[in-house]
């Protein structure tokens, strides 16, 4: 089988399934490849800043007849159990990826994107078009290609990206969960060798996430060994956990989650979400920025078909400009926010300084967090 389309995107995620709905909206012919089956899980910590909601209302999409927990306050807490709190400045909302992205791809679907179900095997980018193939033998043809398909990918390799060769050390874990949690907090407990982030979802769901250097983890048999052994020494944790029941028949993890620095533009392909990059879970939003760079890439993509921009050298350009605007300061940010609470004096001094100063908490908040998405005119 052969097609063409204006834009094909590879990966049916959060930015993958924004994107194709924005790019519809404006008249464009859209293929998404999405080698998984909806809905499905995913290991995330499913709560999203307040800065989505104009850009998702201006594309039509009701987030809140998914009925999603709304979320004004954080409560942090270090290792030891000690906690500060705040309002968060924007606040935001849980919900999961299950509930969500299934809600996209069918809102994608309504408005006539092809969703082809396999894996892309090879894309080749000749004489300024980009063909693509399939596990399946298809053959398809565009003149924009962008990549969405998340943290870590066998295209990644195909494409000898400089971030695959490096080997990475981080192992993510989540699970759903019944039990007591205040609806409008999200929880962010650090422990030795990772944090863990808990907040509700829909349906009164419980939803906790973790990311832990897997040299820390393996040490132990099991999930719930590590749990016991280490995550419950925050006394924090310890009673979160025991107070819950597991919803899931286990938890699910990734591992090899890489924090480095990737490139916007690789062989033409404009990437977003996680595949350009991703910030720290423990800044909460990397959902929020996942979206956010479908919205940028999608606007510079029809300003390309109406000719408003010149050339593919000015729309990447253009791209990684307004990337690097957007979330360079806000990647760097997580990564420095990760080594120190990773490093249990320099966590235990800004613990002491948030403590003394406790306006300094909503400021950092600020730095890793931007303002609502407004669509353009």
């Amino acid at each position: 089988m052969e097609a063409n389309s204006d834009v094909i995107i590879i990966g049916g995620g959060l930015a993958g399934l924004t994107s194709a709905i924005h790019l519809l909206k404006s008249g464009l012919k859209v293929i998404l490849i999405e080698k998984n089956e909806f809905p499905k899980h995913k290991v995330c910590g499913e709560y999203i800043s307040n800065e989505v909601i104009p850009y998702f209302e201006s594309l039509r999409l009701k987030i809140a007849d998914l009925k999603p927990s709304n979320i004004d306050k954080l409560e942090f807490s270090d290792a030891n159990g000690k906690i500060i709190s705040c309002q968060l400045p924007l606040g935001g909302f849980g919900i999961s990826r299950y509930l969500l992205d299934n809600y996209l791809f069918e809102k994608a679907k309504e408005q006539g994107c092809e969703i082809i179900q396999d894996s892309v095997i090879d894309i080749q980018f000749i004489e300024n078009e980009f063909y693509i193939s399939t596990s399946n033998a298809l053959k398809l043809k565009s003149k924009i290609a962008i990549g969405a398909f998340g943290k870590r990918s066998n295209i990644d390799q195909k494409l000898n990206r400089d971030f695959i060769q490096k080997k990475s050390p981080w192992l993510a874990v989540k699970a759903h969960y019944s039990g007591i949690f205040s609806a409008d907090l999200v929880g962010l407990h650090n422990f030795e060798g990772g944090y863990c982030g808990v907040s509700k979802i829909e349906n009164d769901t419980i939803n906790i996430c973790y990311l832990v250097d897997y040299e820390a983890f393996k040490k132990h048999k099991n999930i719930e060994e590590f749990q016991s052994e280490v995550i419950y020494r925050n006394p924090n944790l310890k009673s979160i956990f025991e107070s819950s029941n597991l919803l899931f028949e286990k938890p699910l993890t990734i591992s090899q989650i890489c924090f480095e620095k990737k490139a916007t533009v690789e062989n033409h392909i404009l990437m977003i979400g996680d595949t350009a990059g991703l910030i720290h879970p423990l800044c909460g939003n990397g959902m929020a920025m996942a979206i956010h760079s479908a919205k940028i890439a999608s606007e510079l993509t029809i300003d390309f078909f109406n000719k408003s921009i010149n050339s593919r050298k000015e729309l990447e350009e253009k791209y990684i400009q307004q990337w690097n605007t957007n979330f360079k300061s806000r990647l760097a940010m997580g990564r420095v926010l990760s080594k120190i609470v990773q490093h249990e004096k320099l966590a235990s001094f800004l613990m002491q300084l948030l403590v003394l100063f406790p306006f300094m908490l909503p400021i950092i908040i600020q730095k890793t967090h931007g303002k609502p998405l407004i669509l353009k005119s």
